[in-house]
């Protein structure tokens, strides 16, 4: 099994992959990235990434502004087509470009501002794209099942622990942490494999992440595989299984957050410890 590129003189990194691959052998991989290389134009954004995502795990990606963090998980998520290397699916490769493809296999992406219509209910987010039609001749003529999607949207939300005056009501009406949960609940209704999650949190209050974070420890419990990538590195020591940090369009370092702090996380990213 490949693993995220590390620099042999890296001490802190070595000590901290032992326990991180010993965990990550007892996990099944749900979606693998192995030498990806990406670019636009003569620049060159990511440069021989390899990482392998685990079911049940949270894999938080974290790194400097320009470290190629969000570049990466739009390779995953089909956005970007990569110009090297291989993707697999539970050890089949795919080829992944659009992210309908990405969907079909399986992955789904919430993304910073969402993707979330604004004048659409809770329930007709959730199954936007994919909405269930009505049995009989209703369904036959476009006539949609809109108390089943109701009922499935409410059943999601619920043991997500997401709190709603109404699942009626549309989004625009949530608060930013109640949107997030509905963003979330819309990949964890559709993902058969993996979650991708770029700064899940960014611009919400305290108790709104609270909601969030264990929006996304709910999708690791239901066996699928998270990314998430985030600046907020307290959180993420306490939220992830490992972490790896990224840095000038290559995987640096392997984490196991119990055995680091933020000190270290920031030294590796910036290069003064471990690179």
């Amino acid at each position: 099994m490949h693993t995220p590129q590390q620099d042999s003189s890296a001490p802190l990194s070595k000590q901290s992959m032992g326990a991180a691959a010993v965990e990550a052998g007892r996990r099944e991989p749900a979606l693998e990235a192995i030498n990806i290389v990406k670019n636009f134009g003569s620049l060159q954004v990511l440069r021989d990434v390899s990482m392998t995502l685990y079911r049940g795990d949270i894999t938080a990606v974290v790194g400097d502004n320009g470290a190629g963090k969000s570049t990466f998980m739009k390779v995953l998520s089909g956005e970007h087509i990569p110009d090297g290397g291989q993707l697999c699916v539970n050890n089949r490769e795919v080829q992944l470009r659009s992210t309908q493809d990405a969907q079909s296999y399986g992955i789904e992406t919430v993304y910073q501002d969402l993707a979330l219509a604004p004048d659409l209910s809770v329930a007709e987010n959730v199954f936007l794209g994919r909405e269930i039609k009505a049995p009989g001749w209703r369904g036959q003529i476009g006539m949609l099942d809109r108390q089943l999607m109701l009922e499935e949207s409410t059943r999601i939300l619920t043991e997500l622990g997401a709190k709603l005056k109404s699942y009626r009501a549309t989004t625009q009406s949530l608060s930013g942490g109640q949107r997030q949960g509905v963003a979330i609940a819309r990949a964890i209704k559709w993902a058969q494999h993996a979650i991708l999650m770029d700064e899940p949190t960014a611009a919400l209050g305290t108790r709104q992440r609270d909601m969030v974070y264990a929006a996304i420890r709910a999708a690791a419990g239901r066996n699928l595989a998270v990314l998430l990538i985030s600046h907020d590195l307290p959180q993420v020591l306490e939220l992830a299984d490992r972490i790896i940090v990224m840095r000038q369009g290559t995987a640096v370092a392997n984490l196991n957050p119990a055995e680091v702090t933020v000190r270290d996380v920031v030294d590796v990213m910036l290069g003064a410890k471990g690179a």
